[in-house]
């Protein structure tokens, strides 16, 4: 079977994200794994069907995480959305024609609190959709990392029984690089996993400085926004989840946002101030929907290629 190397997806100039595309390769290929007490025959006969089951179920989660991730990102958006419009609405009520409406005592002011009560409300389901988001990822994380498919108890048992989670540390899980399917090893799977996360992990990491960005933008006459820092929590344990996902927030911060000498360590985001342009704006909700390290065609191209190795239909 001939590899197939395909160009790296394209990415915001400042933003990480991942590269290129891996190659599957034969299991004589490998990088070296630790030394494993051979299985026999028999078991493995016995391993075989347990791993296939195993990996079936384990890329139909992904396959649904992947749809749910998708799902909670589009509800995002549109609270953001929400937040942005409920902003400019506020900002240019001044300038707005009420009609008759204009000689009703403090109708403007009235008009901006109740828009900015909508703000605070659609700027936490923002959050919360964030949240959601992170553990789809966390998630993910968790079952590219249980794609193997360990012996339970000892060899030579008259009775083998298999499990995710390693019985001995001389136990690869990988019954020594053998084709679980057809082709494929558990290595070739695992690294067709990491190449759908790393998509997800970099575009999280976007949208967390999206959300950072629209859920800091304040109004005039009412200011009672908490300004959120890249090195804030934007929920109780959201480190945590960040560093399941190899997400370490402080490197990412030096990444995303060039800090300058003497500069006031109170402002990490991008704005200025709490006045932002709408066209700036625009800019984040279409980054937003955007999702450039999402590979929608790569994404379909890697089921279908399981899918295919697997004899059944993953999307």
């Amino acid at each position: 079977m001939e590899s197939k190397v395909l160009p790296p997806a394209p990415s915001i100039s400042g933003f990480p994200s991942y590269s290129g595309h891996w190659n599957l390769q034969s299991p004589a290929a490998k990088s070296p794994a630790p030394a494993t007490t051979p299985l026999s025959g028999q078991e493995i006969r016995r391993w075989r069907p347990a791993a296939q089951r195993n990996l079936r179920n384990q890329w139909s989660k992904l396959a649904s995480l992947r749809t749910q991730w998708l799902d909670l990102s589009s509800t995002a958006r549109f609270y953001a959305t929400s937040v942005v419009n409920s902003y400019l609405s506020q900002r240019y009520m001044d300038a707005m024609e009420l009609g008759i409406l204009k000689e009703m005592p403090d109708i403007r002011k009235k008009a901006c609190r109740k828009l900015f009560k909508q703000q605070e409300t659609n700027r936490s389901k923002l959050l919360s959709s964030y949240k959601d988001m992170v553990a789809v990822v966390t998630q993910m994380v968790n079952i590219s990392k249980s794609m193997r498919c360990y012996l339970k108890g000892t060899t030579g048992t008259p009775l083998t029984e298999f499990s995710c989670f390693p019985g001995n540390q001389n136990d690869a899980g990988d019954c020594d690089g053998i084709p679980v399917f057809t082709f494929w090893s558990i290595f070739d799977f695992e690294k067709l996993a990491e190449e759908l996360l790393q998509m997800f992990v970099s575009e999280t990491n976007i949208k967390r400085l999206l959300v950072m960005e629209i859920c800091s933008i304040g109004s005039e006459d009412f200011s009672q926004v908490d300004r959120l820092k890249w090195s804030d929590e934007f929920y109780v344990g959201e480190f945590d989840d960040l560093r399941i996902c190899n997400s370490n927030s402080t490197e990412v911060l030096k990444q995303l946002v060039p800090r300058v000498e003497n500069c006031n360590s109170q402002s990490t985001t991008m704005q200025s101030s709490s006045q932002l342009e709408r066209n700036v704006l625009q800019v984040y909700l279409t980054t937003w929907l955007a999702e450039v390290n999402v590979d929608r065609f790569r994404i379909g191209e890697l089921f279908a290629m399981v899918s295919e190795e697997m004899h059944v239909t993953i999307s």
